[in-house]
């Protein structure tokens, strides 16, 4: 019987998470410097409070200047652990209409962050006639 792919086997564990007393400035460059379009917001233990992402920024600016993370970032924020199943977290993805799902552990802090470029890479493989790349982090 052939294992099932897990968000832990995709999902990234080099996360850049702010606090939502970051500035907006700080999220834009994070996310340029990382090439990234999605930033988890933790707070002091550790655990996801919010995400960021680049549309909630393109939303924030039109509406008015705002200066801390507080302001812009989505606060219902749904999250996996490492041993949800791949196709699980896509679902939740494709049925919530996002990009991203932060990863937590037992004690609900973030440890890895699940994005949509990491099920593009495994279609990619898939079409490809490639053999799955199970350690992707």
């Amino acid at each position: 019987m052939r294992q099932r792919m897990t968000v832990e086997d995709l999902m990234s564990t080099a996360v850049i998470a702010l606090r939502a007393s970051d500035t907006v400035g700080r999220v834009r460059e994070e996310m340029e410097l990382a090439e990234i379009r999605h930033i988890p917001v933790i707070d002091d233990r550790n655990h996801v409070i919010g995400i960021v992402s680049n549309r909630d920024l393109h939303r924030a600016a039109k509406a008015h200047a705002p200066r801390r993370v507080a302001d812009v970032m989505t606060r219902d924020v749904r999250t996996v652990r490492p041993s949800t199943p791949a196709a699980e977290a896509a679902e939740i993805m494709l049925e919530l209409k996002i990009g991203s799902l932060p990863v937590v552990g037992d004690e609900q802090q973030l440890v890895g962050v699940i994005t949509e470029s990491d099920f593009l890479a495994v279609a990619q493989q898939a079409l490809a006639g490639l053999p799955l790349d199970r350690a992707r982090a």
